[in-house]
């Protein structure tokens, strides 16, 4: 890597994340504007705050005797001098602590603004992220860019960003100032800036490097946090404790390691920008001494320009100190942009109509025509796979591992999109419909029943969010929910835990199939619904199963007997195609069918589970 690639990477960083900014600015501009007339103030009454102590030294200089020189002419000092110097330096110093306190306030709000619209914009594009995205980013990295990293940003734009704006306008005016007090003093504080930015340029590279790789390091440890607490039953119920938490260890020393470096090179450079400020304060020291005593400047000119020559090298300081969290900012800002970057797989075709104008009405026939599907790496899943499903019947898929059932039933839906082929309902492929209105007019009911840390009634109502209480809680009568509903604490307003943690399996699936039934969509996708639950609870869910599938096209993935010998048709899946489709009773009848060979094995494990 070139020496300056590190360099071209921090200016691509400055202007990635300024770019995630930008589009949330809007409606902000007065704020903004008073925010900078407010720093703009404050920035003058600083220049202007040593002013008093000034005149209150020459003065005092002049009253001791010293008349010569750049002193000639001054006033001495008075009571009625030495009030007025001090009641204007309280002003001053009030209206400075208002203006800063006006800025401060203004450019908060705008940075918690930007941040909160800048955080749902990022939420609603992970939402829009296909399965194949979520399959290989982890939860817990993608939590950690969503709350830390912008959260990150926001307060190092506060906290860091505002004051270093300041201070620059501030340099760039007091530079103005000093070279009109005297050039050569001017020259002690341009050869300070010069020496800071030599040494900065190579610590800054290594700092922003280090930010990044401590960024992914601690959204790493997010991840394996999140991993934990997700499967936290498992981890107990196999004494994983120790194992987990030395994959925690691991990520967390790593983290340890990297933002101790990060903080060190900020250190070593805050340290010896120290050392460059103190210099020149010596220099300024020296030579404006002499300056002084030639008659060139008063004693109050070499207090003013010290307290300038401060001033001036604070943005120098500010930035040594501030340079470690700015780096880790942009690394920050880095990593919410490549969320941003990743563009859905699935999105509405230009000119997308709701599928209920496109068809006049769904009645749910569904019609796979020749799709070439892959599997995520590359491989050919189905070549040439047609499928044609009636309006209103059943069909029950099946097949070994791996075939591609859920995959199969998952372009319905438009989780995926074949390479080729299309996918229709009543004629029209779902391509050409919104992906709003095409997932509106499908349910689907899965194994893992998931609810969200909310009222039953509100998952329920994630069936039609427009759905009223009555309508609720007679989807949860027909799903076979609404007596145990009833019986818990508070009823349907009983509030879940996380993903319905609080609930037994078959109460979970049967609000799952209560929120499809609210959907009232014409058709239904089913996948494995039944698996898992004990014969009871299985036969509960079979009858809510029945009230959601009635007059309903449904497509169901389930290794349930009954179910397959209820069902209109069964597809076998096998190698990348159908194998087998037809009537049970038929395929049933032929010992050669693969239906009935499954069966045959099956039977002794299935009545053992039954017993």
């Amino acid at each position: 890597m070139s020496p300056a690639a590190p360099k071209d990477g921090m200016i691509r960083g400055v202007r990635r994340t300024l770019r995630l900014a930008r589009p949330h600015l809007r409606g902000q501009g007065w704020l903004m504007a008073g925010g900078l007339v407010a720093m703009l103030a404050e920035v003058l009454l600083r220049v202007a705050e040593p002013w008093p102590l000034k005149i209150v030294v020459d003065a005092v200089t002049v009253s001791l005797g010293a008349t010569e020189g750049a002193a000639s002419g001054q006033p001495g000092a008075s009571i009625g001098l030495l009030l007025s110097c001090g009641v204007l330096l309280l002003g001053v110093v009030g209206l400075r602590a208002a203006a800063q306190y006006c800025s401060t306030i203004a450019f908060a709000l705008v940075g918690s603004r930007v941040a909160t619209r800048l955080r749902s914009r990022v939420f609603a594009h992970l939402q829009s992220l296909g399965q194949r995205y979520h399959a290989h980013a982890p939860h817990g990295d993608n939590v950690q860019r969503l709350v830390g990293d912008v959260g990150r940003l926001q307060e190092v734009a506060v906290s860091a960003g505002l004051p270093l704006v300041g201070n620059v306008i501030t340099l760039v005016v007091l530079a103005g100032v000093m070279v009109a007090m005297d050039p050569l003093l001017a020259v002690v504080v341009a050869c300070a800036g010069f020496v800071y930015g030599i040494m900065s340029r190579s610590s800054g590279r290594r700092i922003v490097a280090v930010s990044r790789r401590t960024r992914r390091s601690e959204g790493q440890i997010a991840n394996a946090a999140a991993e934990t607490f997700g499967a936290i039953r498992v981890v107990q119920a196999y004494g994983l404790e120790t194992l987990r938490g030395r994959v925690f260890e691991r990520s967390n020393e790593r983290a340890l390691g990297q933002g101790v470096a990060s903080r060190r090179l900020a250190a070593g450079l805050e340290r010896s920008t120290d050392v460059i400020v103190g210099l020149a304060l010596a220099v300024v020291l020296v030579v404006g001494g002499w300056r002084v005593v030639e008659g060139a400047l008063t004693p109050g000119d070499l207090v003013i320009f010290t307290t300038y020559l401060k001033l001036a090298l604070r943005p120098l300081k500010d930035l040594a100190k501030f340079t470690g969290r700015i780096a880790r900012a942009l690394a920050s800002g880095e990593r919410v942009a490549e969320v941003l970057d990743a563009r859905p797989e699935i999105d509405d075709r230009p000119g997308a109509r709701s599928l209920v104008e496109l068809t006049g009405g769904v009645r749910g026939r569904v019609v796979l025509d020749a799709v070439d599907v892959d599997d995520g790496r590359g491989h050919p899943l189905f070549r040439g796979l047609s499928l044609a499903i009636e309006e209103g019947s059943t069909v029950c898929v099946l097949g070994p591992s791996g075939a591609g059932k859920s995959t199969l039933a998952g372009l319905v839906t438009r989780m995926a999109d074949p390479v080729a082929g299309s996918v229709s309902i009543d004629g029209v492929d779902v391509r050409d419909a919104t992906l709003e209105s095409l997932r509106a007019s499908v349910s689907v009911v899965l194994q893992e029943a998931v609810l969200f840390a909310a009222s039953v009634r509100e998952n329920i109502r994630c069936g039609r969010l427009d759905a009223t209480d009555a309508e609720v809680e007679e989807a949860a009568r027909r799903a076979l929910a609404d007596d145990f509903v009833r019986a818990l604490p508070e009823g349907y307003d009983t509030e879940l835990g996380e993903r319905g943690a609080t609930l037994s399996g078959g109460q979970r699936q049967r609000i799952a199939i209560a929120r499809a039934l609210l959907r009232d969509a014409p058709v239904v996708v089913l996948d494995e619904a039944t698996t898992g639950l004990d014969p009871a609870s299985k036969e509960r869910v079979s009858s809510s199963v029945a009230a959601l599938t009635a007059g309903r096209t449904t497509i169901a993935i389930t290794h349930d007997p009954a179910a397959i010998r209820a069902a209109d048709r069964v597809v076998w899946l096998e190698g990348g195609r159908i194998v087998e489709d037809g009537a049970p009773g038929e395929l049933l009848s032929r010992d050669d069918s693969r239906l009935a060979g499954w069966l045959r094995s099956a039977a002794p494990e299935l009545s053992g589970s039954a017993a």
